[in-house]
């Protein structure tokens, strides 16, 4: 089942998609709806009973607005660690590169992304986000997927440089954390435009994955190139700590990101991220001014 998140007319509702209509089943976002409140979801059953509105003119919302957590993944496709200069990493003995970005980095399809003045190289970064729909709290590999409620196409927008006007320090990690504050800019991870159910999708570690560029493609990948496994990476986390409802996992990128050819994002740029069977999430690119 695809699930998504609109606006009617100033108030957030949301609904499933059937065919090309949206059966409306409530108020808000879709965050009721993967906690599983029997209200929130209580439409399912009698759609006939349901207001219906058609898809198309509909503007689509991010699935869910104000996530608790939303983590990320460095380094999880082997292609992408081979193309920055690295080895391939050994699955054996690796483990995931987590790390956080703010509920504000969310936002929907068809929203601008504004190429923020504390940047001169945004770059892009199709990825698949889970979402997770039962509390994991030190779950097993083999459990994990048991706690996703489903998927959604991403982008993991990424600052490569901070221009912030003044001499650096030249401390060891700094570096570092220019790269991790990068991640943090606003309207950094748009998402959707569905979300669609982990039955409808099967098994996550066959998704083909593509961004385009002004039409010209940029990604072209596959989670079989995944360093950690999707049910690893939900896992993993939740060693570390409590998932609740509704958090999200970005789980990576395939290789052809910006970065590796000194190509970035400029005003007037689209991109066009694509997960199979997720759905295409379209971001233009615009002046911090016309923001």
């Amino acid at each position: 089942m695809k699930w998504l998140t609109f606006d009617d007319e100033g108030t957030t509702r949301h609904g499933y998609l059937e065919g090309e209509e949206i059966v409306v089943t409530g108020t808000g976002d879709l965050a009721a709806v993967v906690r599983g409140d029997a209200d929130a979801r209580a439409g399912e059953g009698r759609a006939g009973e349901r207001e219906r509105r058609p898809l198309q003119g509909t503007r689509i919302l991010a699935p869910l607005l104000t996530p608790g957590k939303v983590i990320a993944v460095a380094a999880n496709y082997q292609e992408h660690v081979k193309e920055a200069g690295a080895r391939a990493r050994d699955q054996r003995t690796a483990t995931p590169r987590l790390f956080l970005k703010p509920d504000t980095s969310i936002t929907g399809p068809d929203a601008p992304v504004a190429l923020n003045p504390i940047t001169h190289q945004l770059d892009w970064e199709v990825e698949i986000a889970v979402v997770i729909g039962r509390r994991a709290q030190g779950v097993s590999v083999e459990q994990a997927l048991e706690h996703v409620f489903g998927y959604a196409t991403s982008n993991d927008i990424s600052a490569r440089s901070l221009d912030l006007g003044d001499d650096r320090d030249g401390e060891a990690w700094t570096g570092f954390f220019d790269w991790l504050e990068g991640k943090w800019l606003d309207g950094s991870a748009p998402l959707g435009p569905y979300l669609v159910t982990a039955d409808e999708v099967g098994d996550p570690q066959d998704l083909a994955l593509t961004l385009t560029l002004n039409g010209e493609v940029m990604q072209d990948g596959s989670s079989t190139d995944m360093v950690h496994t999707i049910a690893e990476l939900v896992s993993f986390s939740s060693r570390l700590m409590t998932l609740h409802p509704g958090d999200v996992i970005l789980t990576g990128t395939p290789s052809g990101v910006g970065a590796t050819t000194g190509r970035f994002l400029a005003p007037g740029d689209v991109m066009v991220a694509e997960v199979e069977g997720l759905g295409a999430l379209r971001t233009p690119v615009v002046a911090a001014d016309d923001h």
